[in-house]
């Protein structure tokens, strides 16, 4: 009750920021990102759309990948004429798709770009049952383990980032307050659904998903410390978009944007965000030994096969 209240009057916490806050509030303390190179997933629309242009204002150049690329032309075409200056590289990318992630990483790599911050931005909502091609519950495969399988495949030139620049690297996983909507043991749940023996529920897969992004950060912070690499990853509820004015839109940006690039969380990992501010996630999402096992099993759906002459 006393979240709910604090929400709704937009009072700050400890951070200085609150519900009300906005992208452009959280990022006064990094007005100069033009080191940063960042890759946006989701970037053509909502919440990523607004992060994205936030960070371009700022001077970030950015990555936006895309399954329409029309889409993520007209966002590039919309930020430049805001920003004239900014520097926006549009690739393709499906996220449902493993080939697709592999052939996104390629491209990206070919570019000899640093990479300082990855946001796992993305979110699908399937309302019917759908299987993607690789053989998994479409909005898991969307929304966490094309993410899961992106963000290994970057790792490492994530941590030559951080080790050539000095500056540590963030990953943000953008995650919801749903996912404490999920209970019962994921992988068993996806593999029901994925096989058709359970009736499909929307809003439950997407709780599932949601769930496993939560997971992921606190599995990936755990080995990247192990790594001694100078990369942190954090999980984000981004807010709600209430409406389509603007400041709407910087609000539910501003907690993605306070994770990206503010100085107070330099060091900081494998943490929940919620309104700019540090918070705790569902018990589910602080299952370490579940956080563990996923992390096994996505290892395993995301191998690349290789056929056999």
């Amino acid at each position: 009750m006393l979240e709910t209240v604090r929400y709704l009057i937009g009072s700050a916490g400890s951070s200085g920021f609150g519900s009300k806050s906005t992208a452009e509030d959280v990022t006064d303390a990094s007005p100069d990102l033009r080191s940063i190179t960042a890759i946006i997933t989701g970037a053509t629309s909502g919440i990523g759309a607004e992060t994205a242009r936030v960070l371009a204002k700022r001077g970030a150049r950015l990555v936006l990948p895309a399954r329409s690329l029309k889409a993520a032309e007209e966002t590039r075409a919309r930020i430049t004429a805001e920003f004239p200056g900014a520097e926006i590289i549009v690739l393709p990318l499906d996220l449902s798709s493993l080939s697709s992630v592999r052939s996104f990483v390629s491209r990206f790599l070919s570019l000899h770009l640093p990479l300082n911050l990855l946001i796992n931005n993305a979110g699908k909502f399937s309302h019917e049952r759908a299987i993607s091609e690789d053989g998994i519950e479409m909005t898991f495969a969307t929304n966490y383990l094309g993410h899961f399988l992106l963000t290994k495949l970057l790792l490492n030139k994530m941590a030559e980032t951080a080790r050539e620049t000095g500056i540590q690297c963030r990953i943000v996983n953008v995650s919801s307050s749903i996912h404490s909507w999920f209970s019962g043991d994921v992988i068993q749940y996806l593999d029901l659904i994925t096989c058709n023996k359970l009736p499909y529920d929307a809003t439950r897969a997407y709780a599932m998903s949601k769930l496993a992004n939560v997971l992921h950060t606190r599995e990936l912070a755990v080995r990247l410390q192990d790594m001694g690499a100078n990369v942190t990853v954090n999980c984000v509820h981004p807010g709600i978009v209430r409406t389509r004015l603007t400041r709407d839109r910087e609000g539910a940006a501003a907690t993605t944007c306070y994770v990206a690039v503010h100085p107070r969380v330099v060091g900081v990992t494998g943490k929940y965000f919620a309104d700019c501010n540090e918070t705790v996630a569902s018990k589910s999402g602080c299952n370490a030994a579940e956080a563990w096992r996923l992390w096994e099993v996505s290892e395993a759906m995301t191998e690349e096969r290789r056929e056999e002459n």
